[in-house]
């Protein structure tokens, strides 16, 4: 199957002298298309119409639509994939600590988008490139989290079995959309982290990270 990242388009009209819309504004529009309907509804025209624009707007930022589908796919790696490793490799004080850092990144929006994750796996269900990209996330955000449990003196073989348990709980957690009060979801907290770190959780990073999670907006 040909990938529609390597999938070109000609480029259209000349450029405005008036661009009335942003980089950030062309991807954020994109970016909602491809949650909400797929990587195929990804189009210079719909989202032009979309943003109230002439499409020349489009080709001040972006050379073609394949270059606007890498914009997607690179914003998707830097918000996601870097958030998790970053929060992994943060400096913590206990296992306690550094697995609530990990789970940080699935409370606050700001680090980690549930929606364009899921979204990008379902493009790559049809694109080989995609699923190639997915694969080599998926290797970097397990081998920050093994990483992590090493640090803390955690053997290879379970670092890396309480990673992937860790990783592939929270991912899908919420690829089945559980829907349960924060107060609820901390309630288990305590049970929680001790079946993920084999030990009794650290109480002053378990109670941080409780009070972190209550004070969010709920999702």
């Amino acid at each position: 199957m040909k990938s529609s990242v390597n999938s070109d388009t000609p480029v259209g009209e000349p450029l405005s002298s008036h661009v009335k819309v942003t980089r950030e504004d062309w991807l954020n529009a994109a970016k909602g298309v491809l949650i909400s309907h797929g990587a195929a509804d990804v189009k210079v025209l719909s989202l032009s119409q979309k943003l109230g624009v002439s499409r020349s707007s489009f080709y001040w930022y972006f050379k073609n639509r394949k270059d606007l589908l890498r914009a997607l796919l690179a914003d998707w790696e830097a918000r996601n994939t870097r958030s998790i490793v970053a929060k992994c490799e943060q400096p913590s004080d206990n296992v306690t600590q550094a697995v609530c850092n990990f789970f940080r990144c699935f409370i606050d929006e700001g680090l980690f988008d549930q929606g364009l994750d899921f979204a990008v796996r379902e493009w790559s269900r049809r694109d080989k490139a995609v699923r190639k990209l997915i694969d080599v996330a998926d290797a970097a955000r397990i081998k920050a989290a093994t990483d992590m449990f090493k640090r803390f003196g955690f053997e290879e073989k379970d670092a890396d079995a309480r990673a992937r348990i860790l990783y592939f709980m929270q991912l899908g957690y919420h690829a089945l959309e559980v829907r349960e009060p924060m107060e609820l979801r901390m309630s288990r907290l305590e049970p929680y982290l001790k079946g993920f770190i084999g030990r009794d959780p650290n109480p002053q990073a378990m109670a941080e990270f409780r009070a972190f999670a209550l004070s969010r907006p709920q999702m």
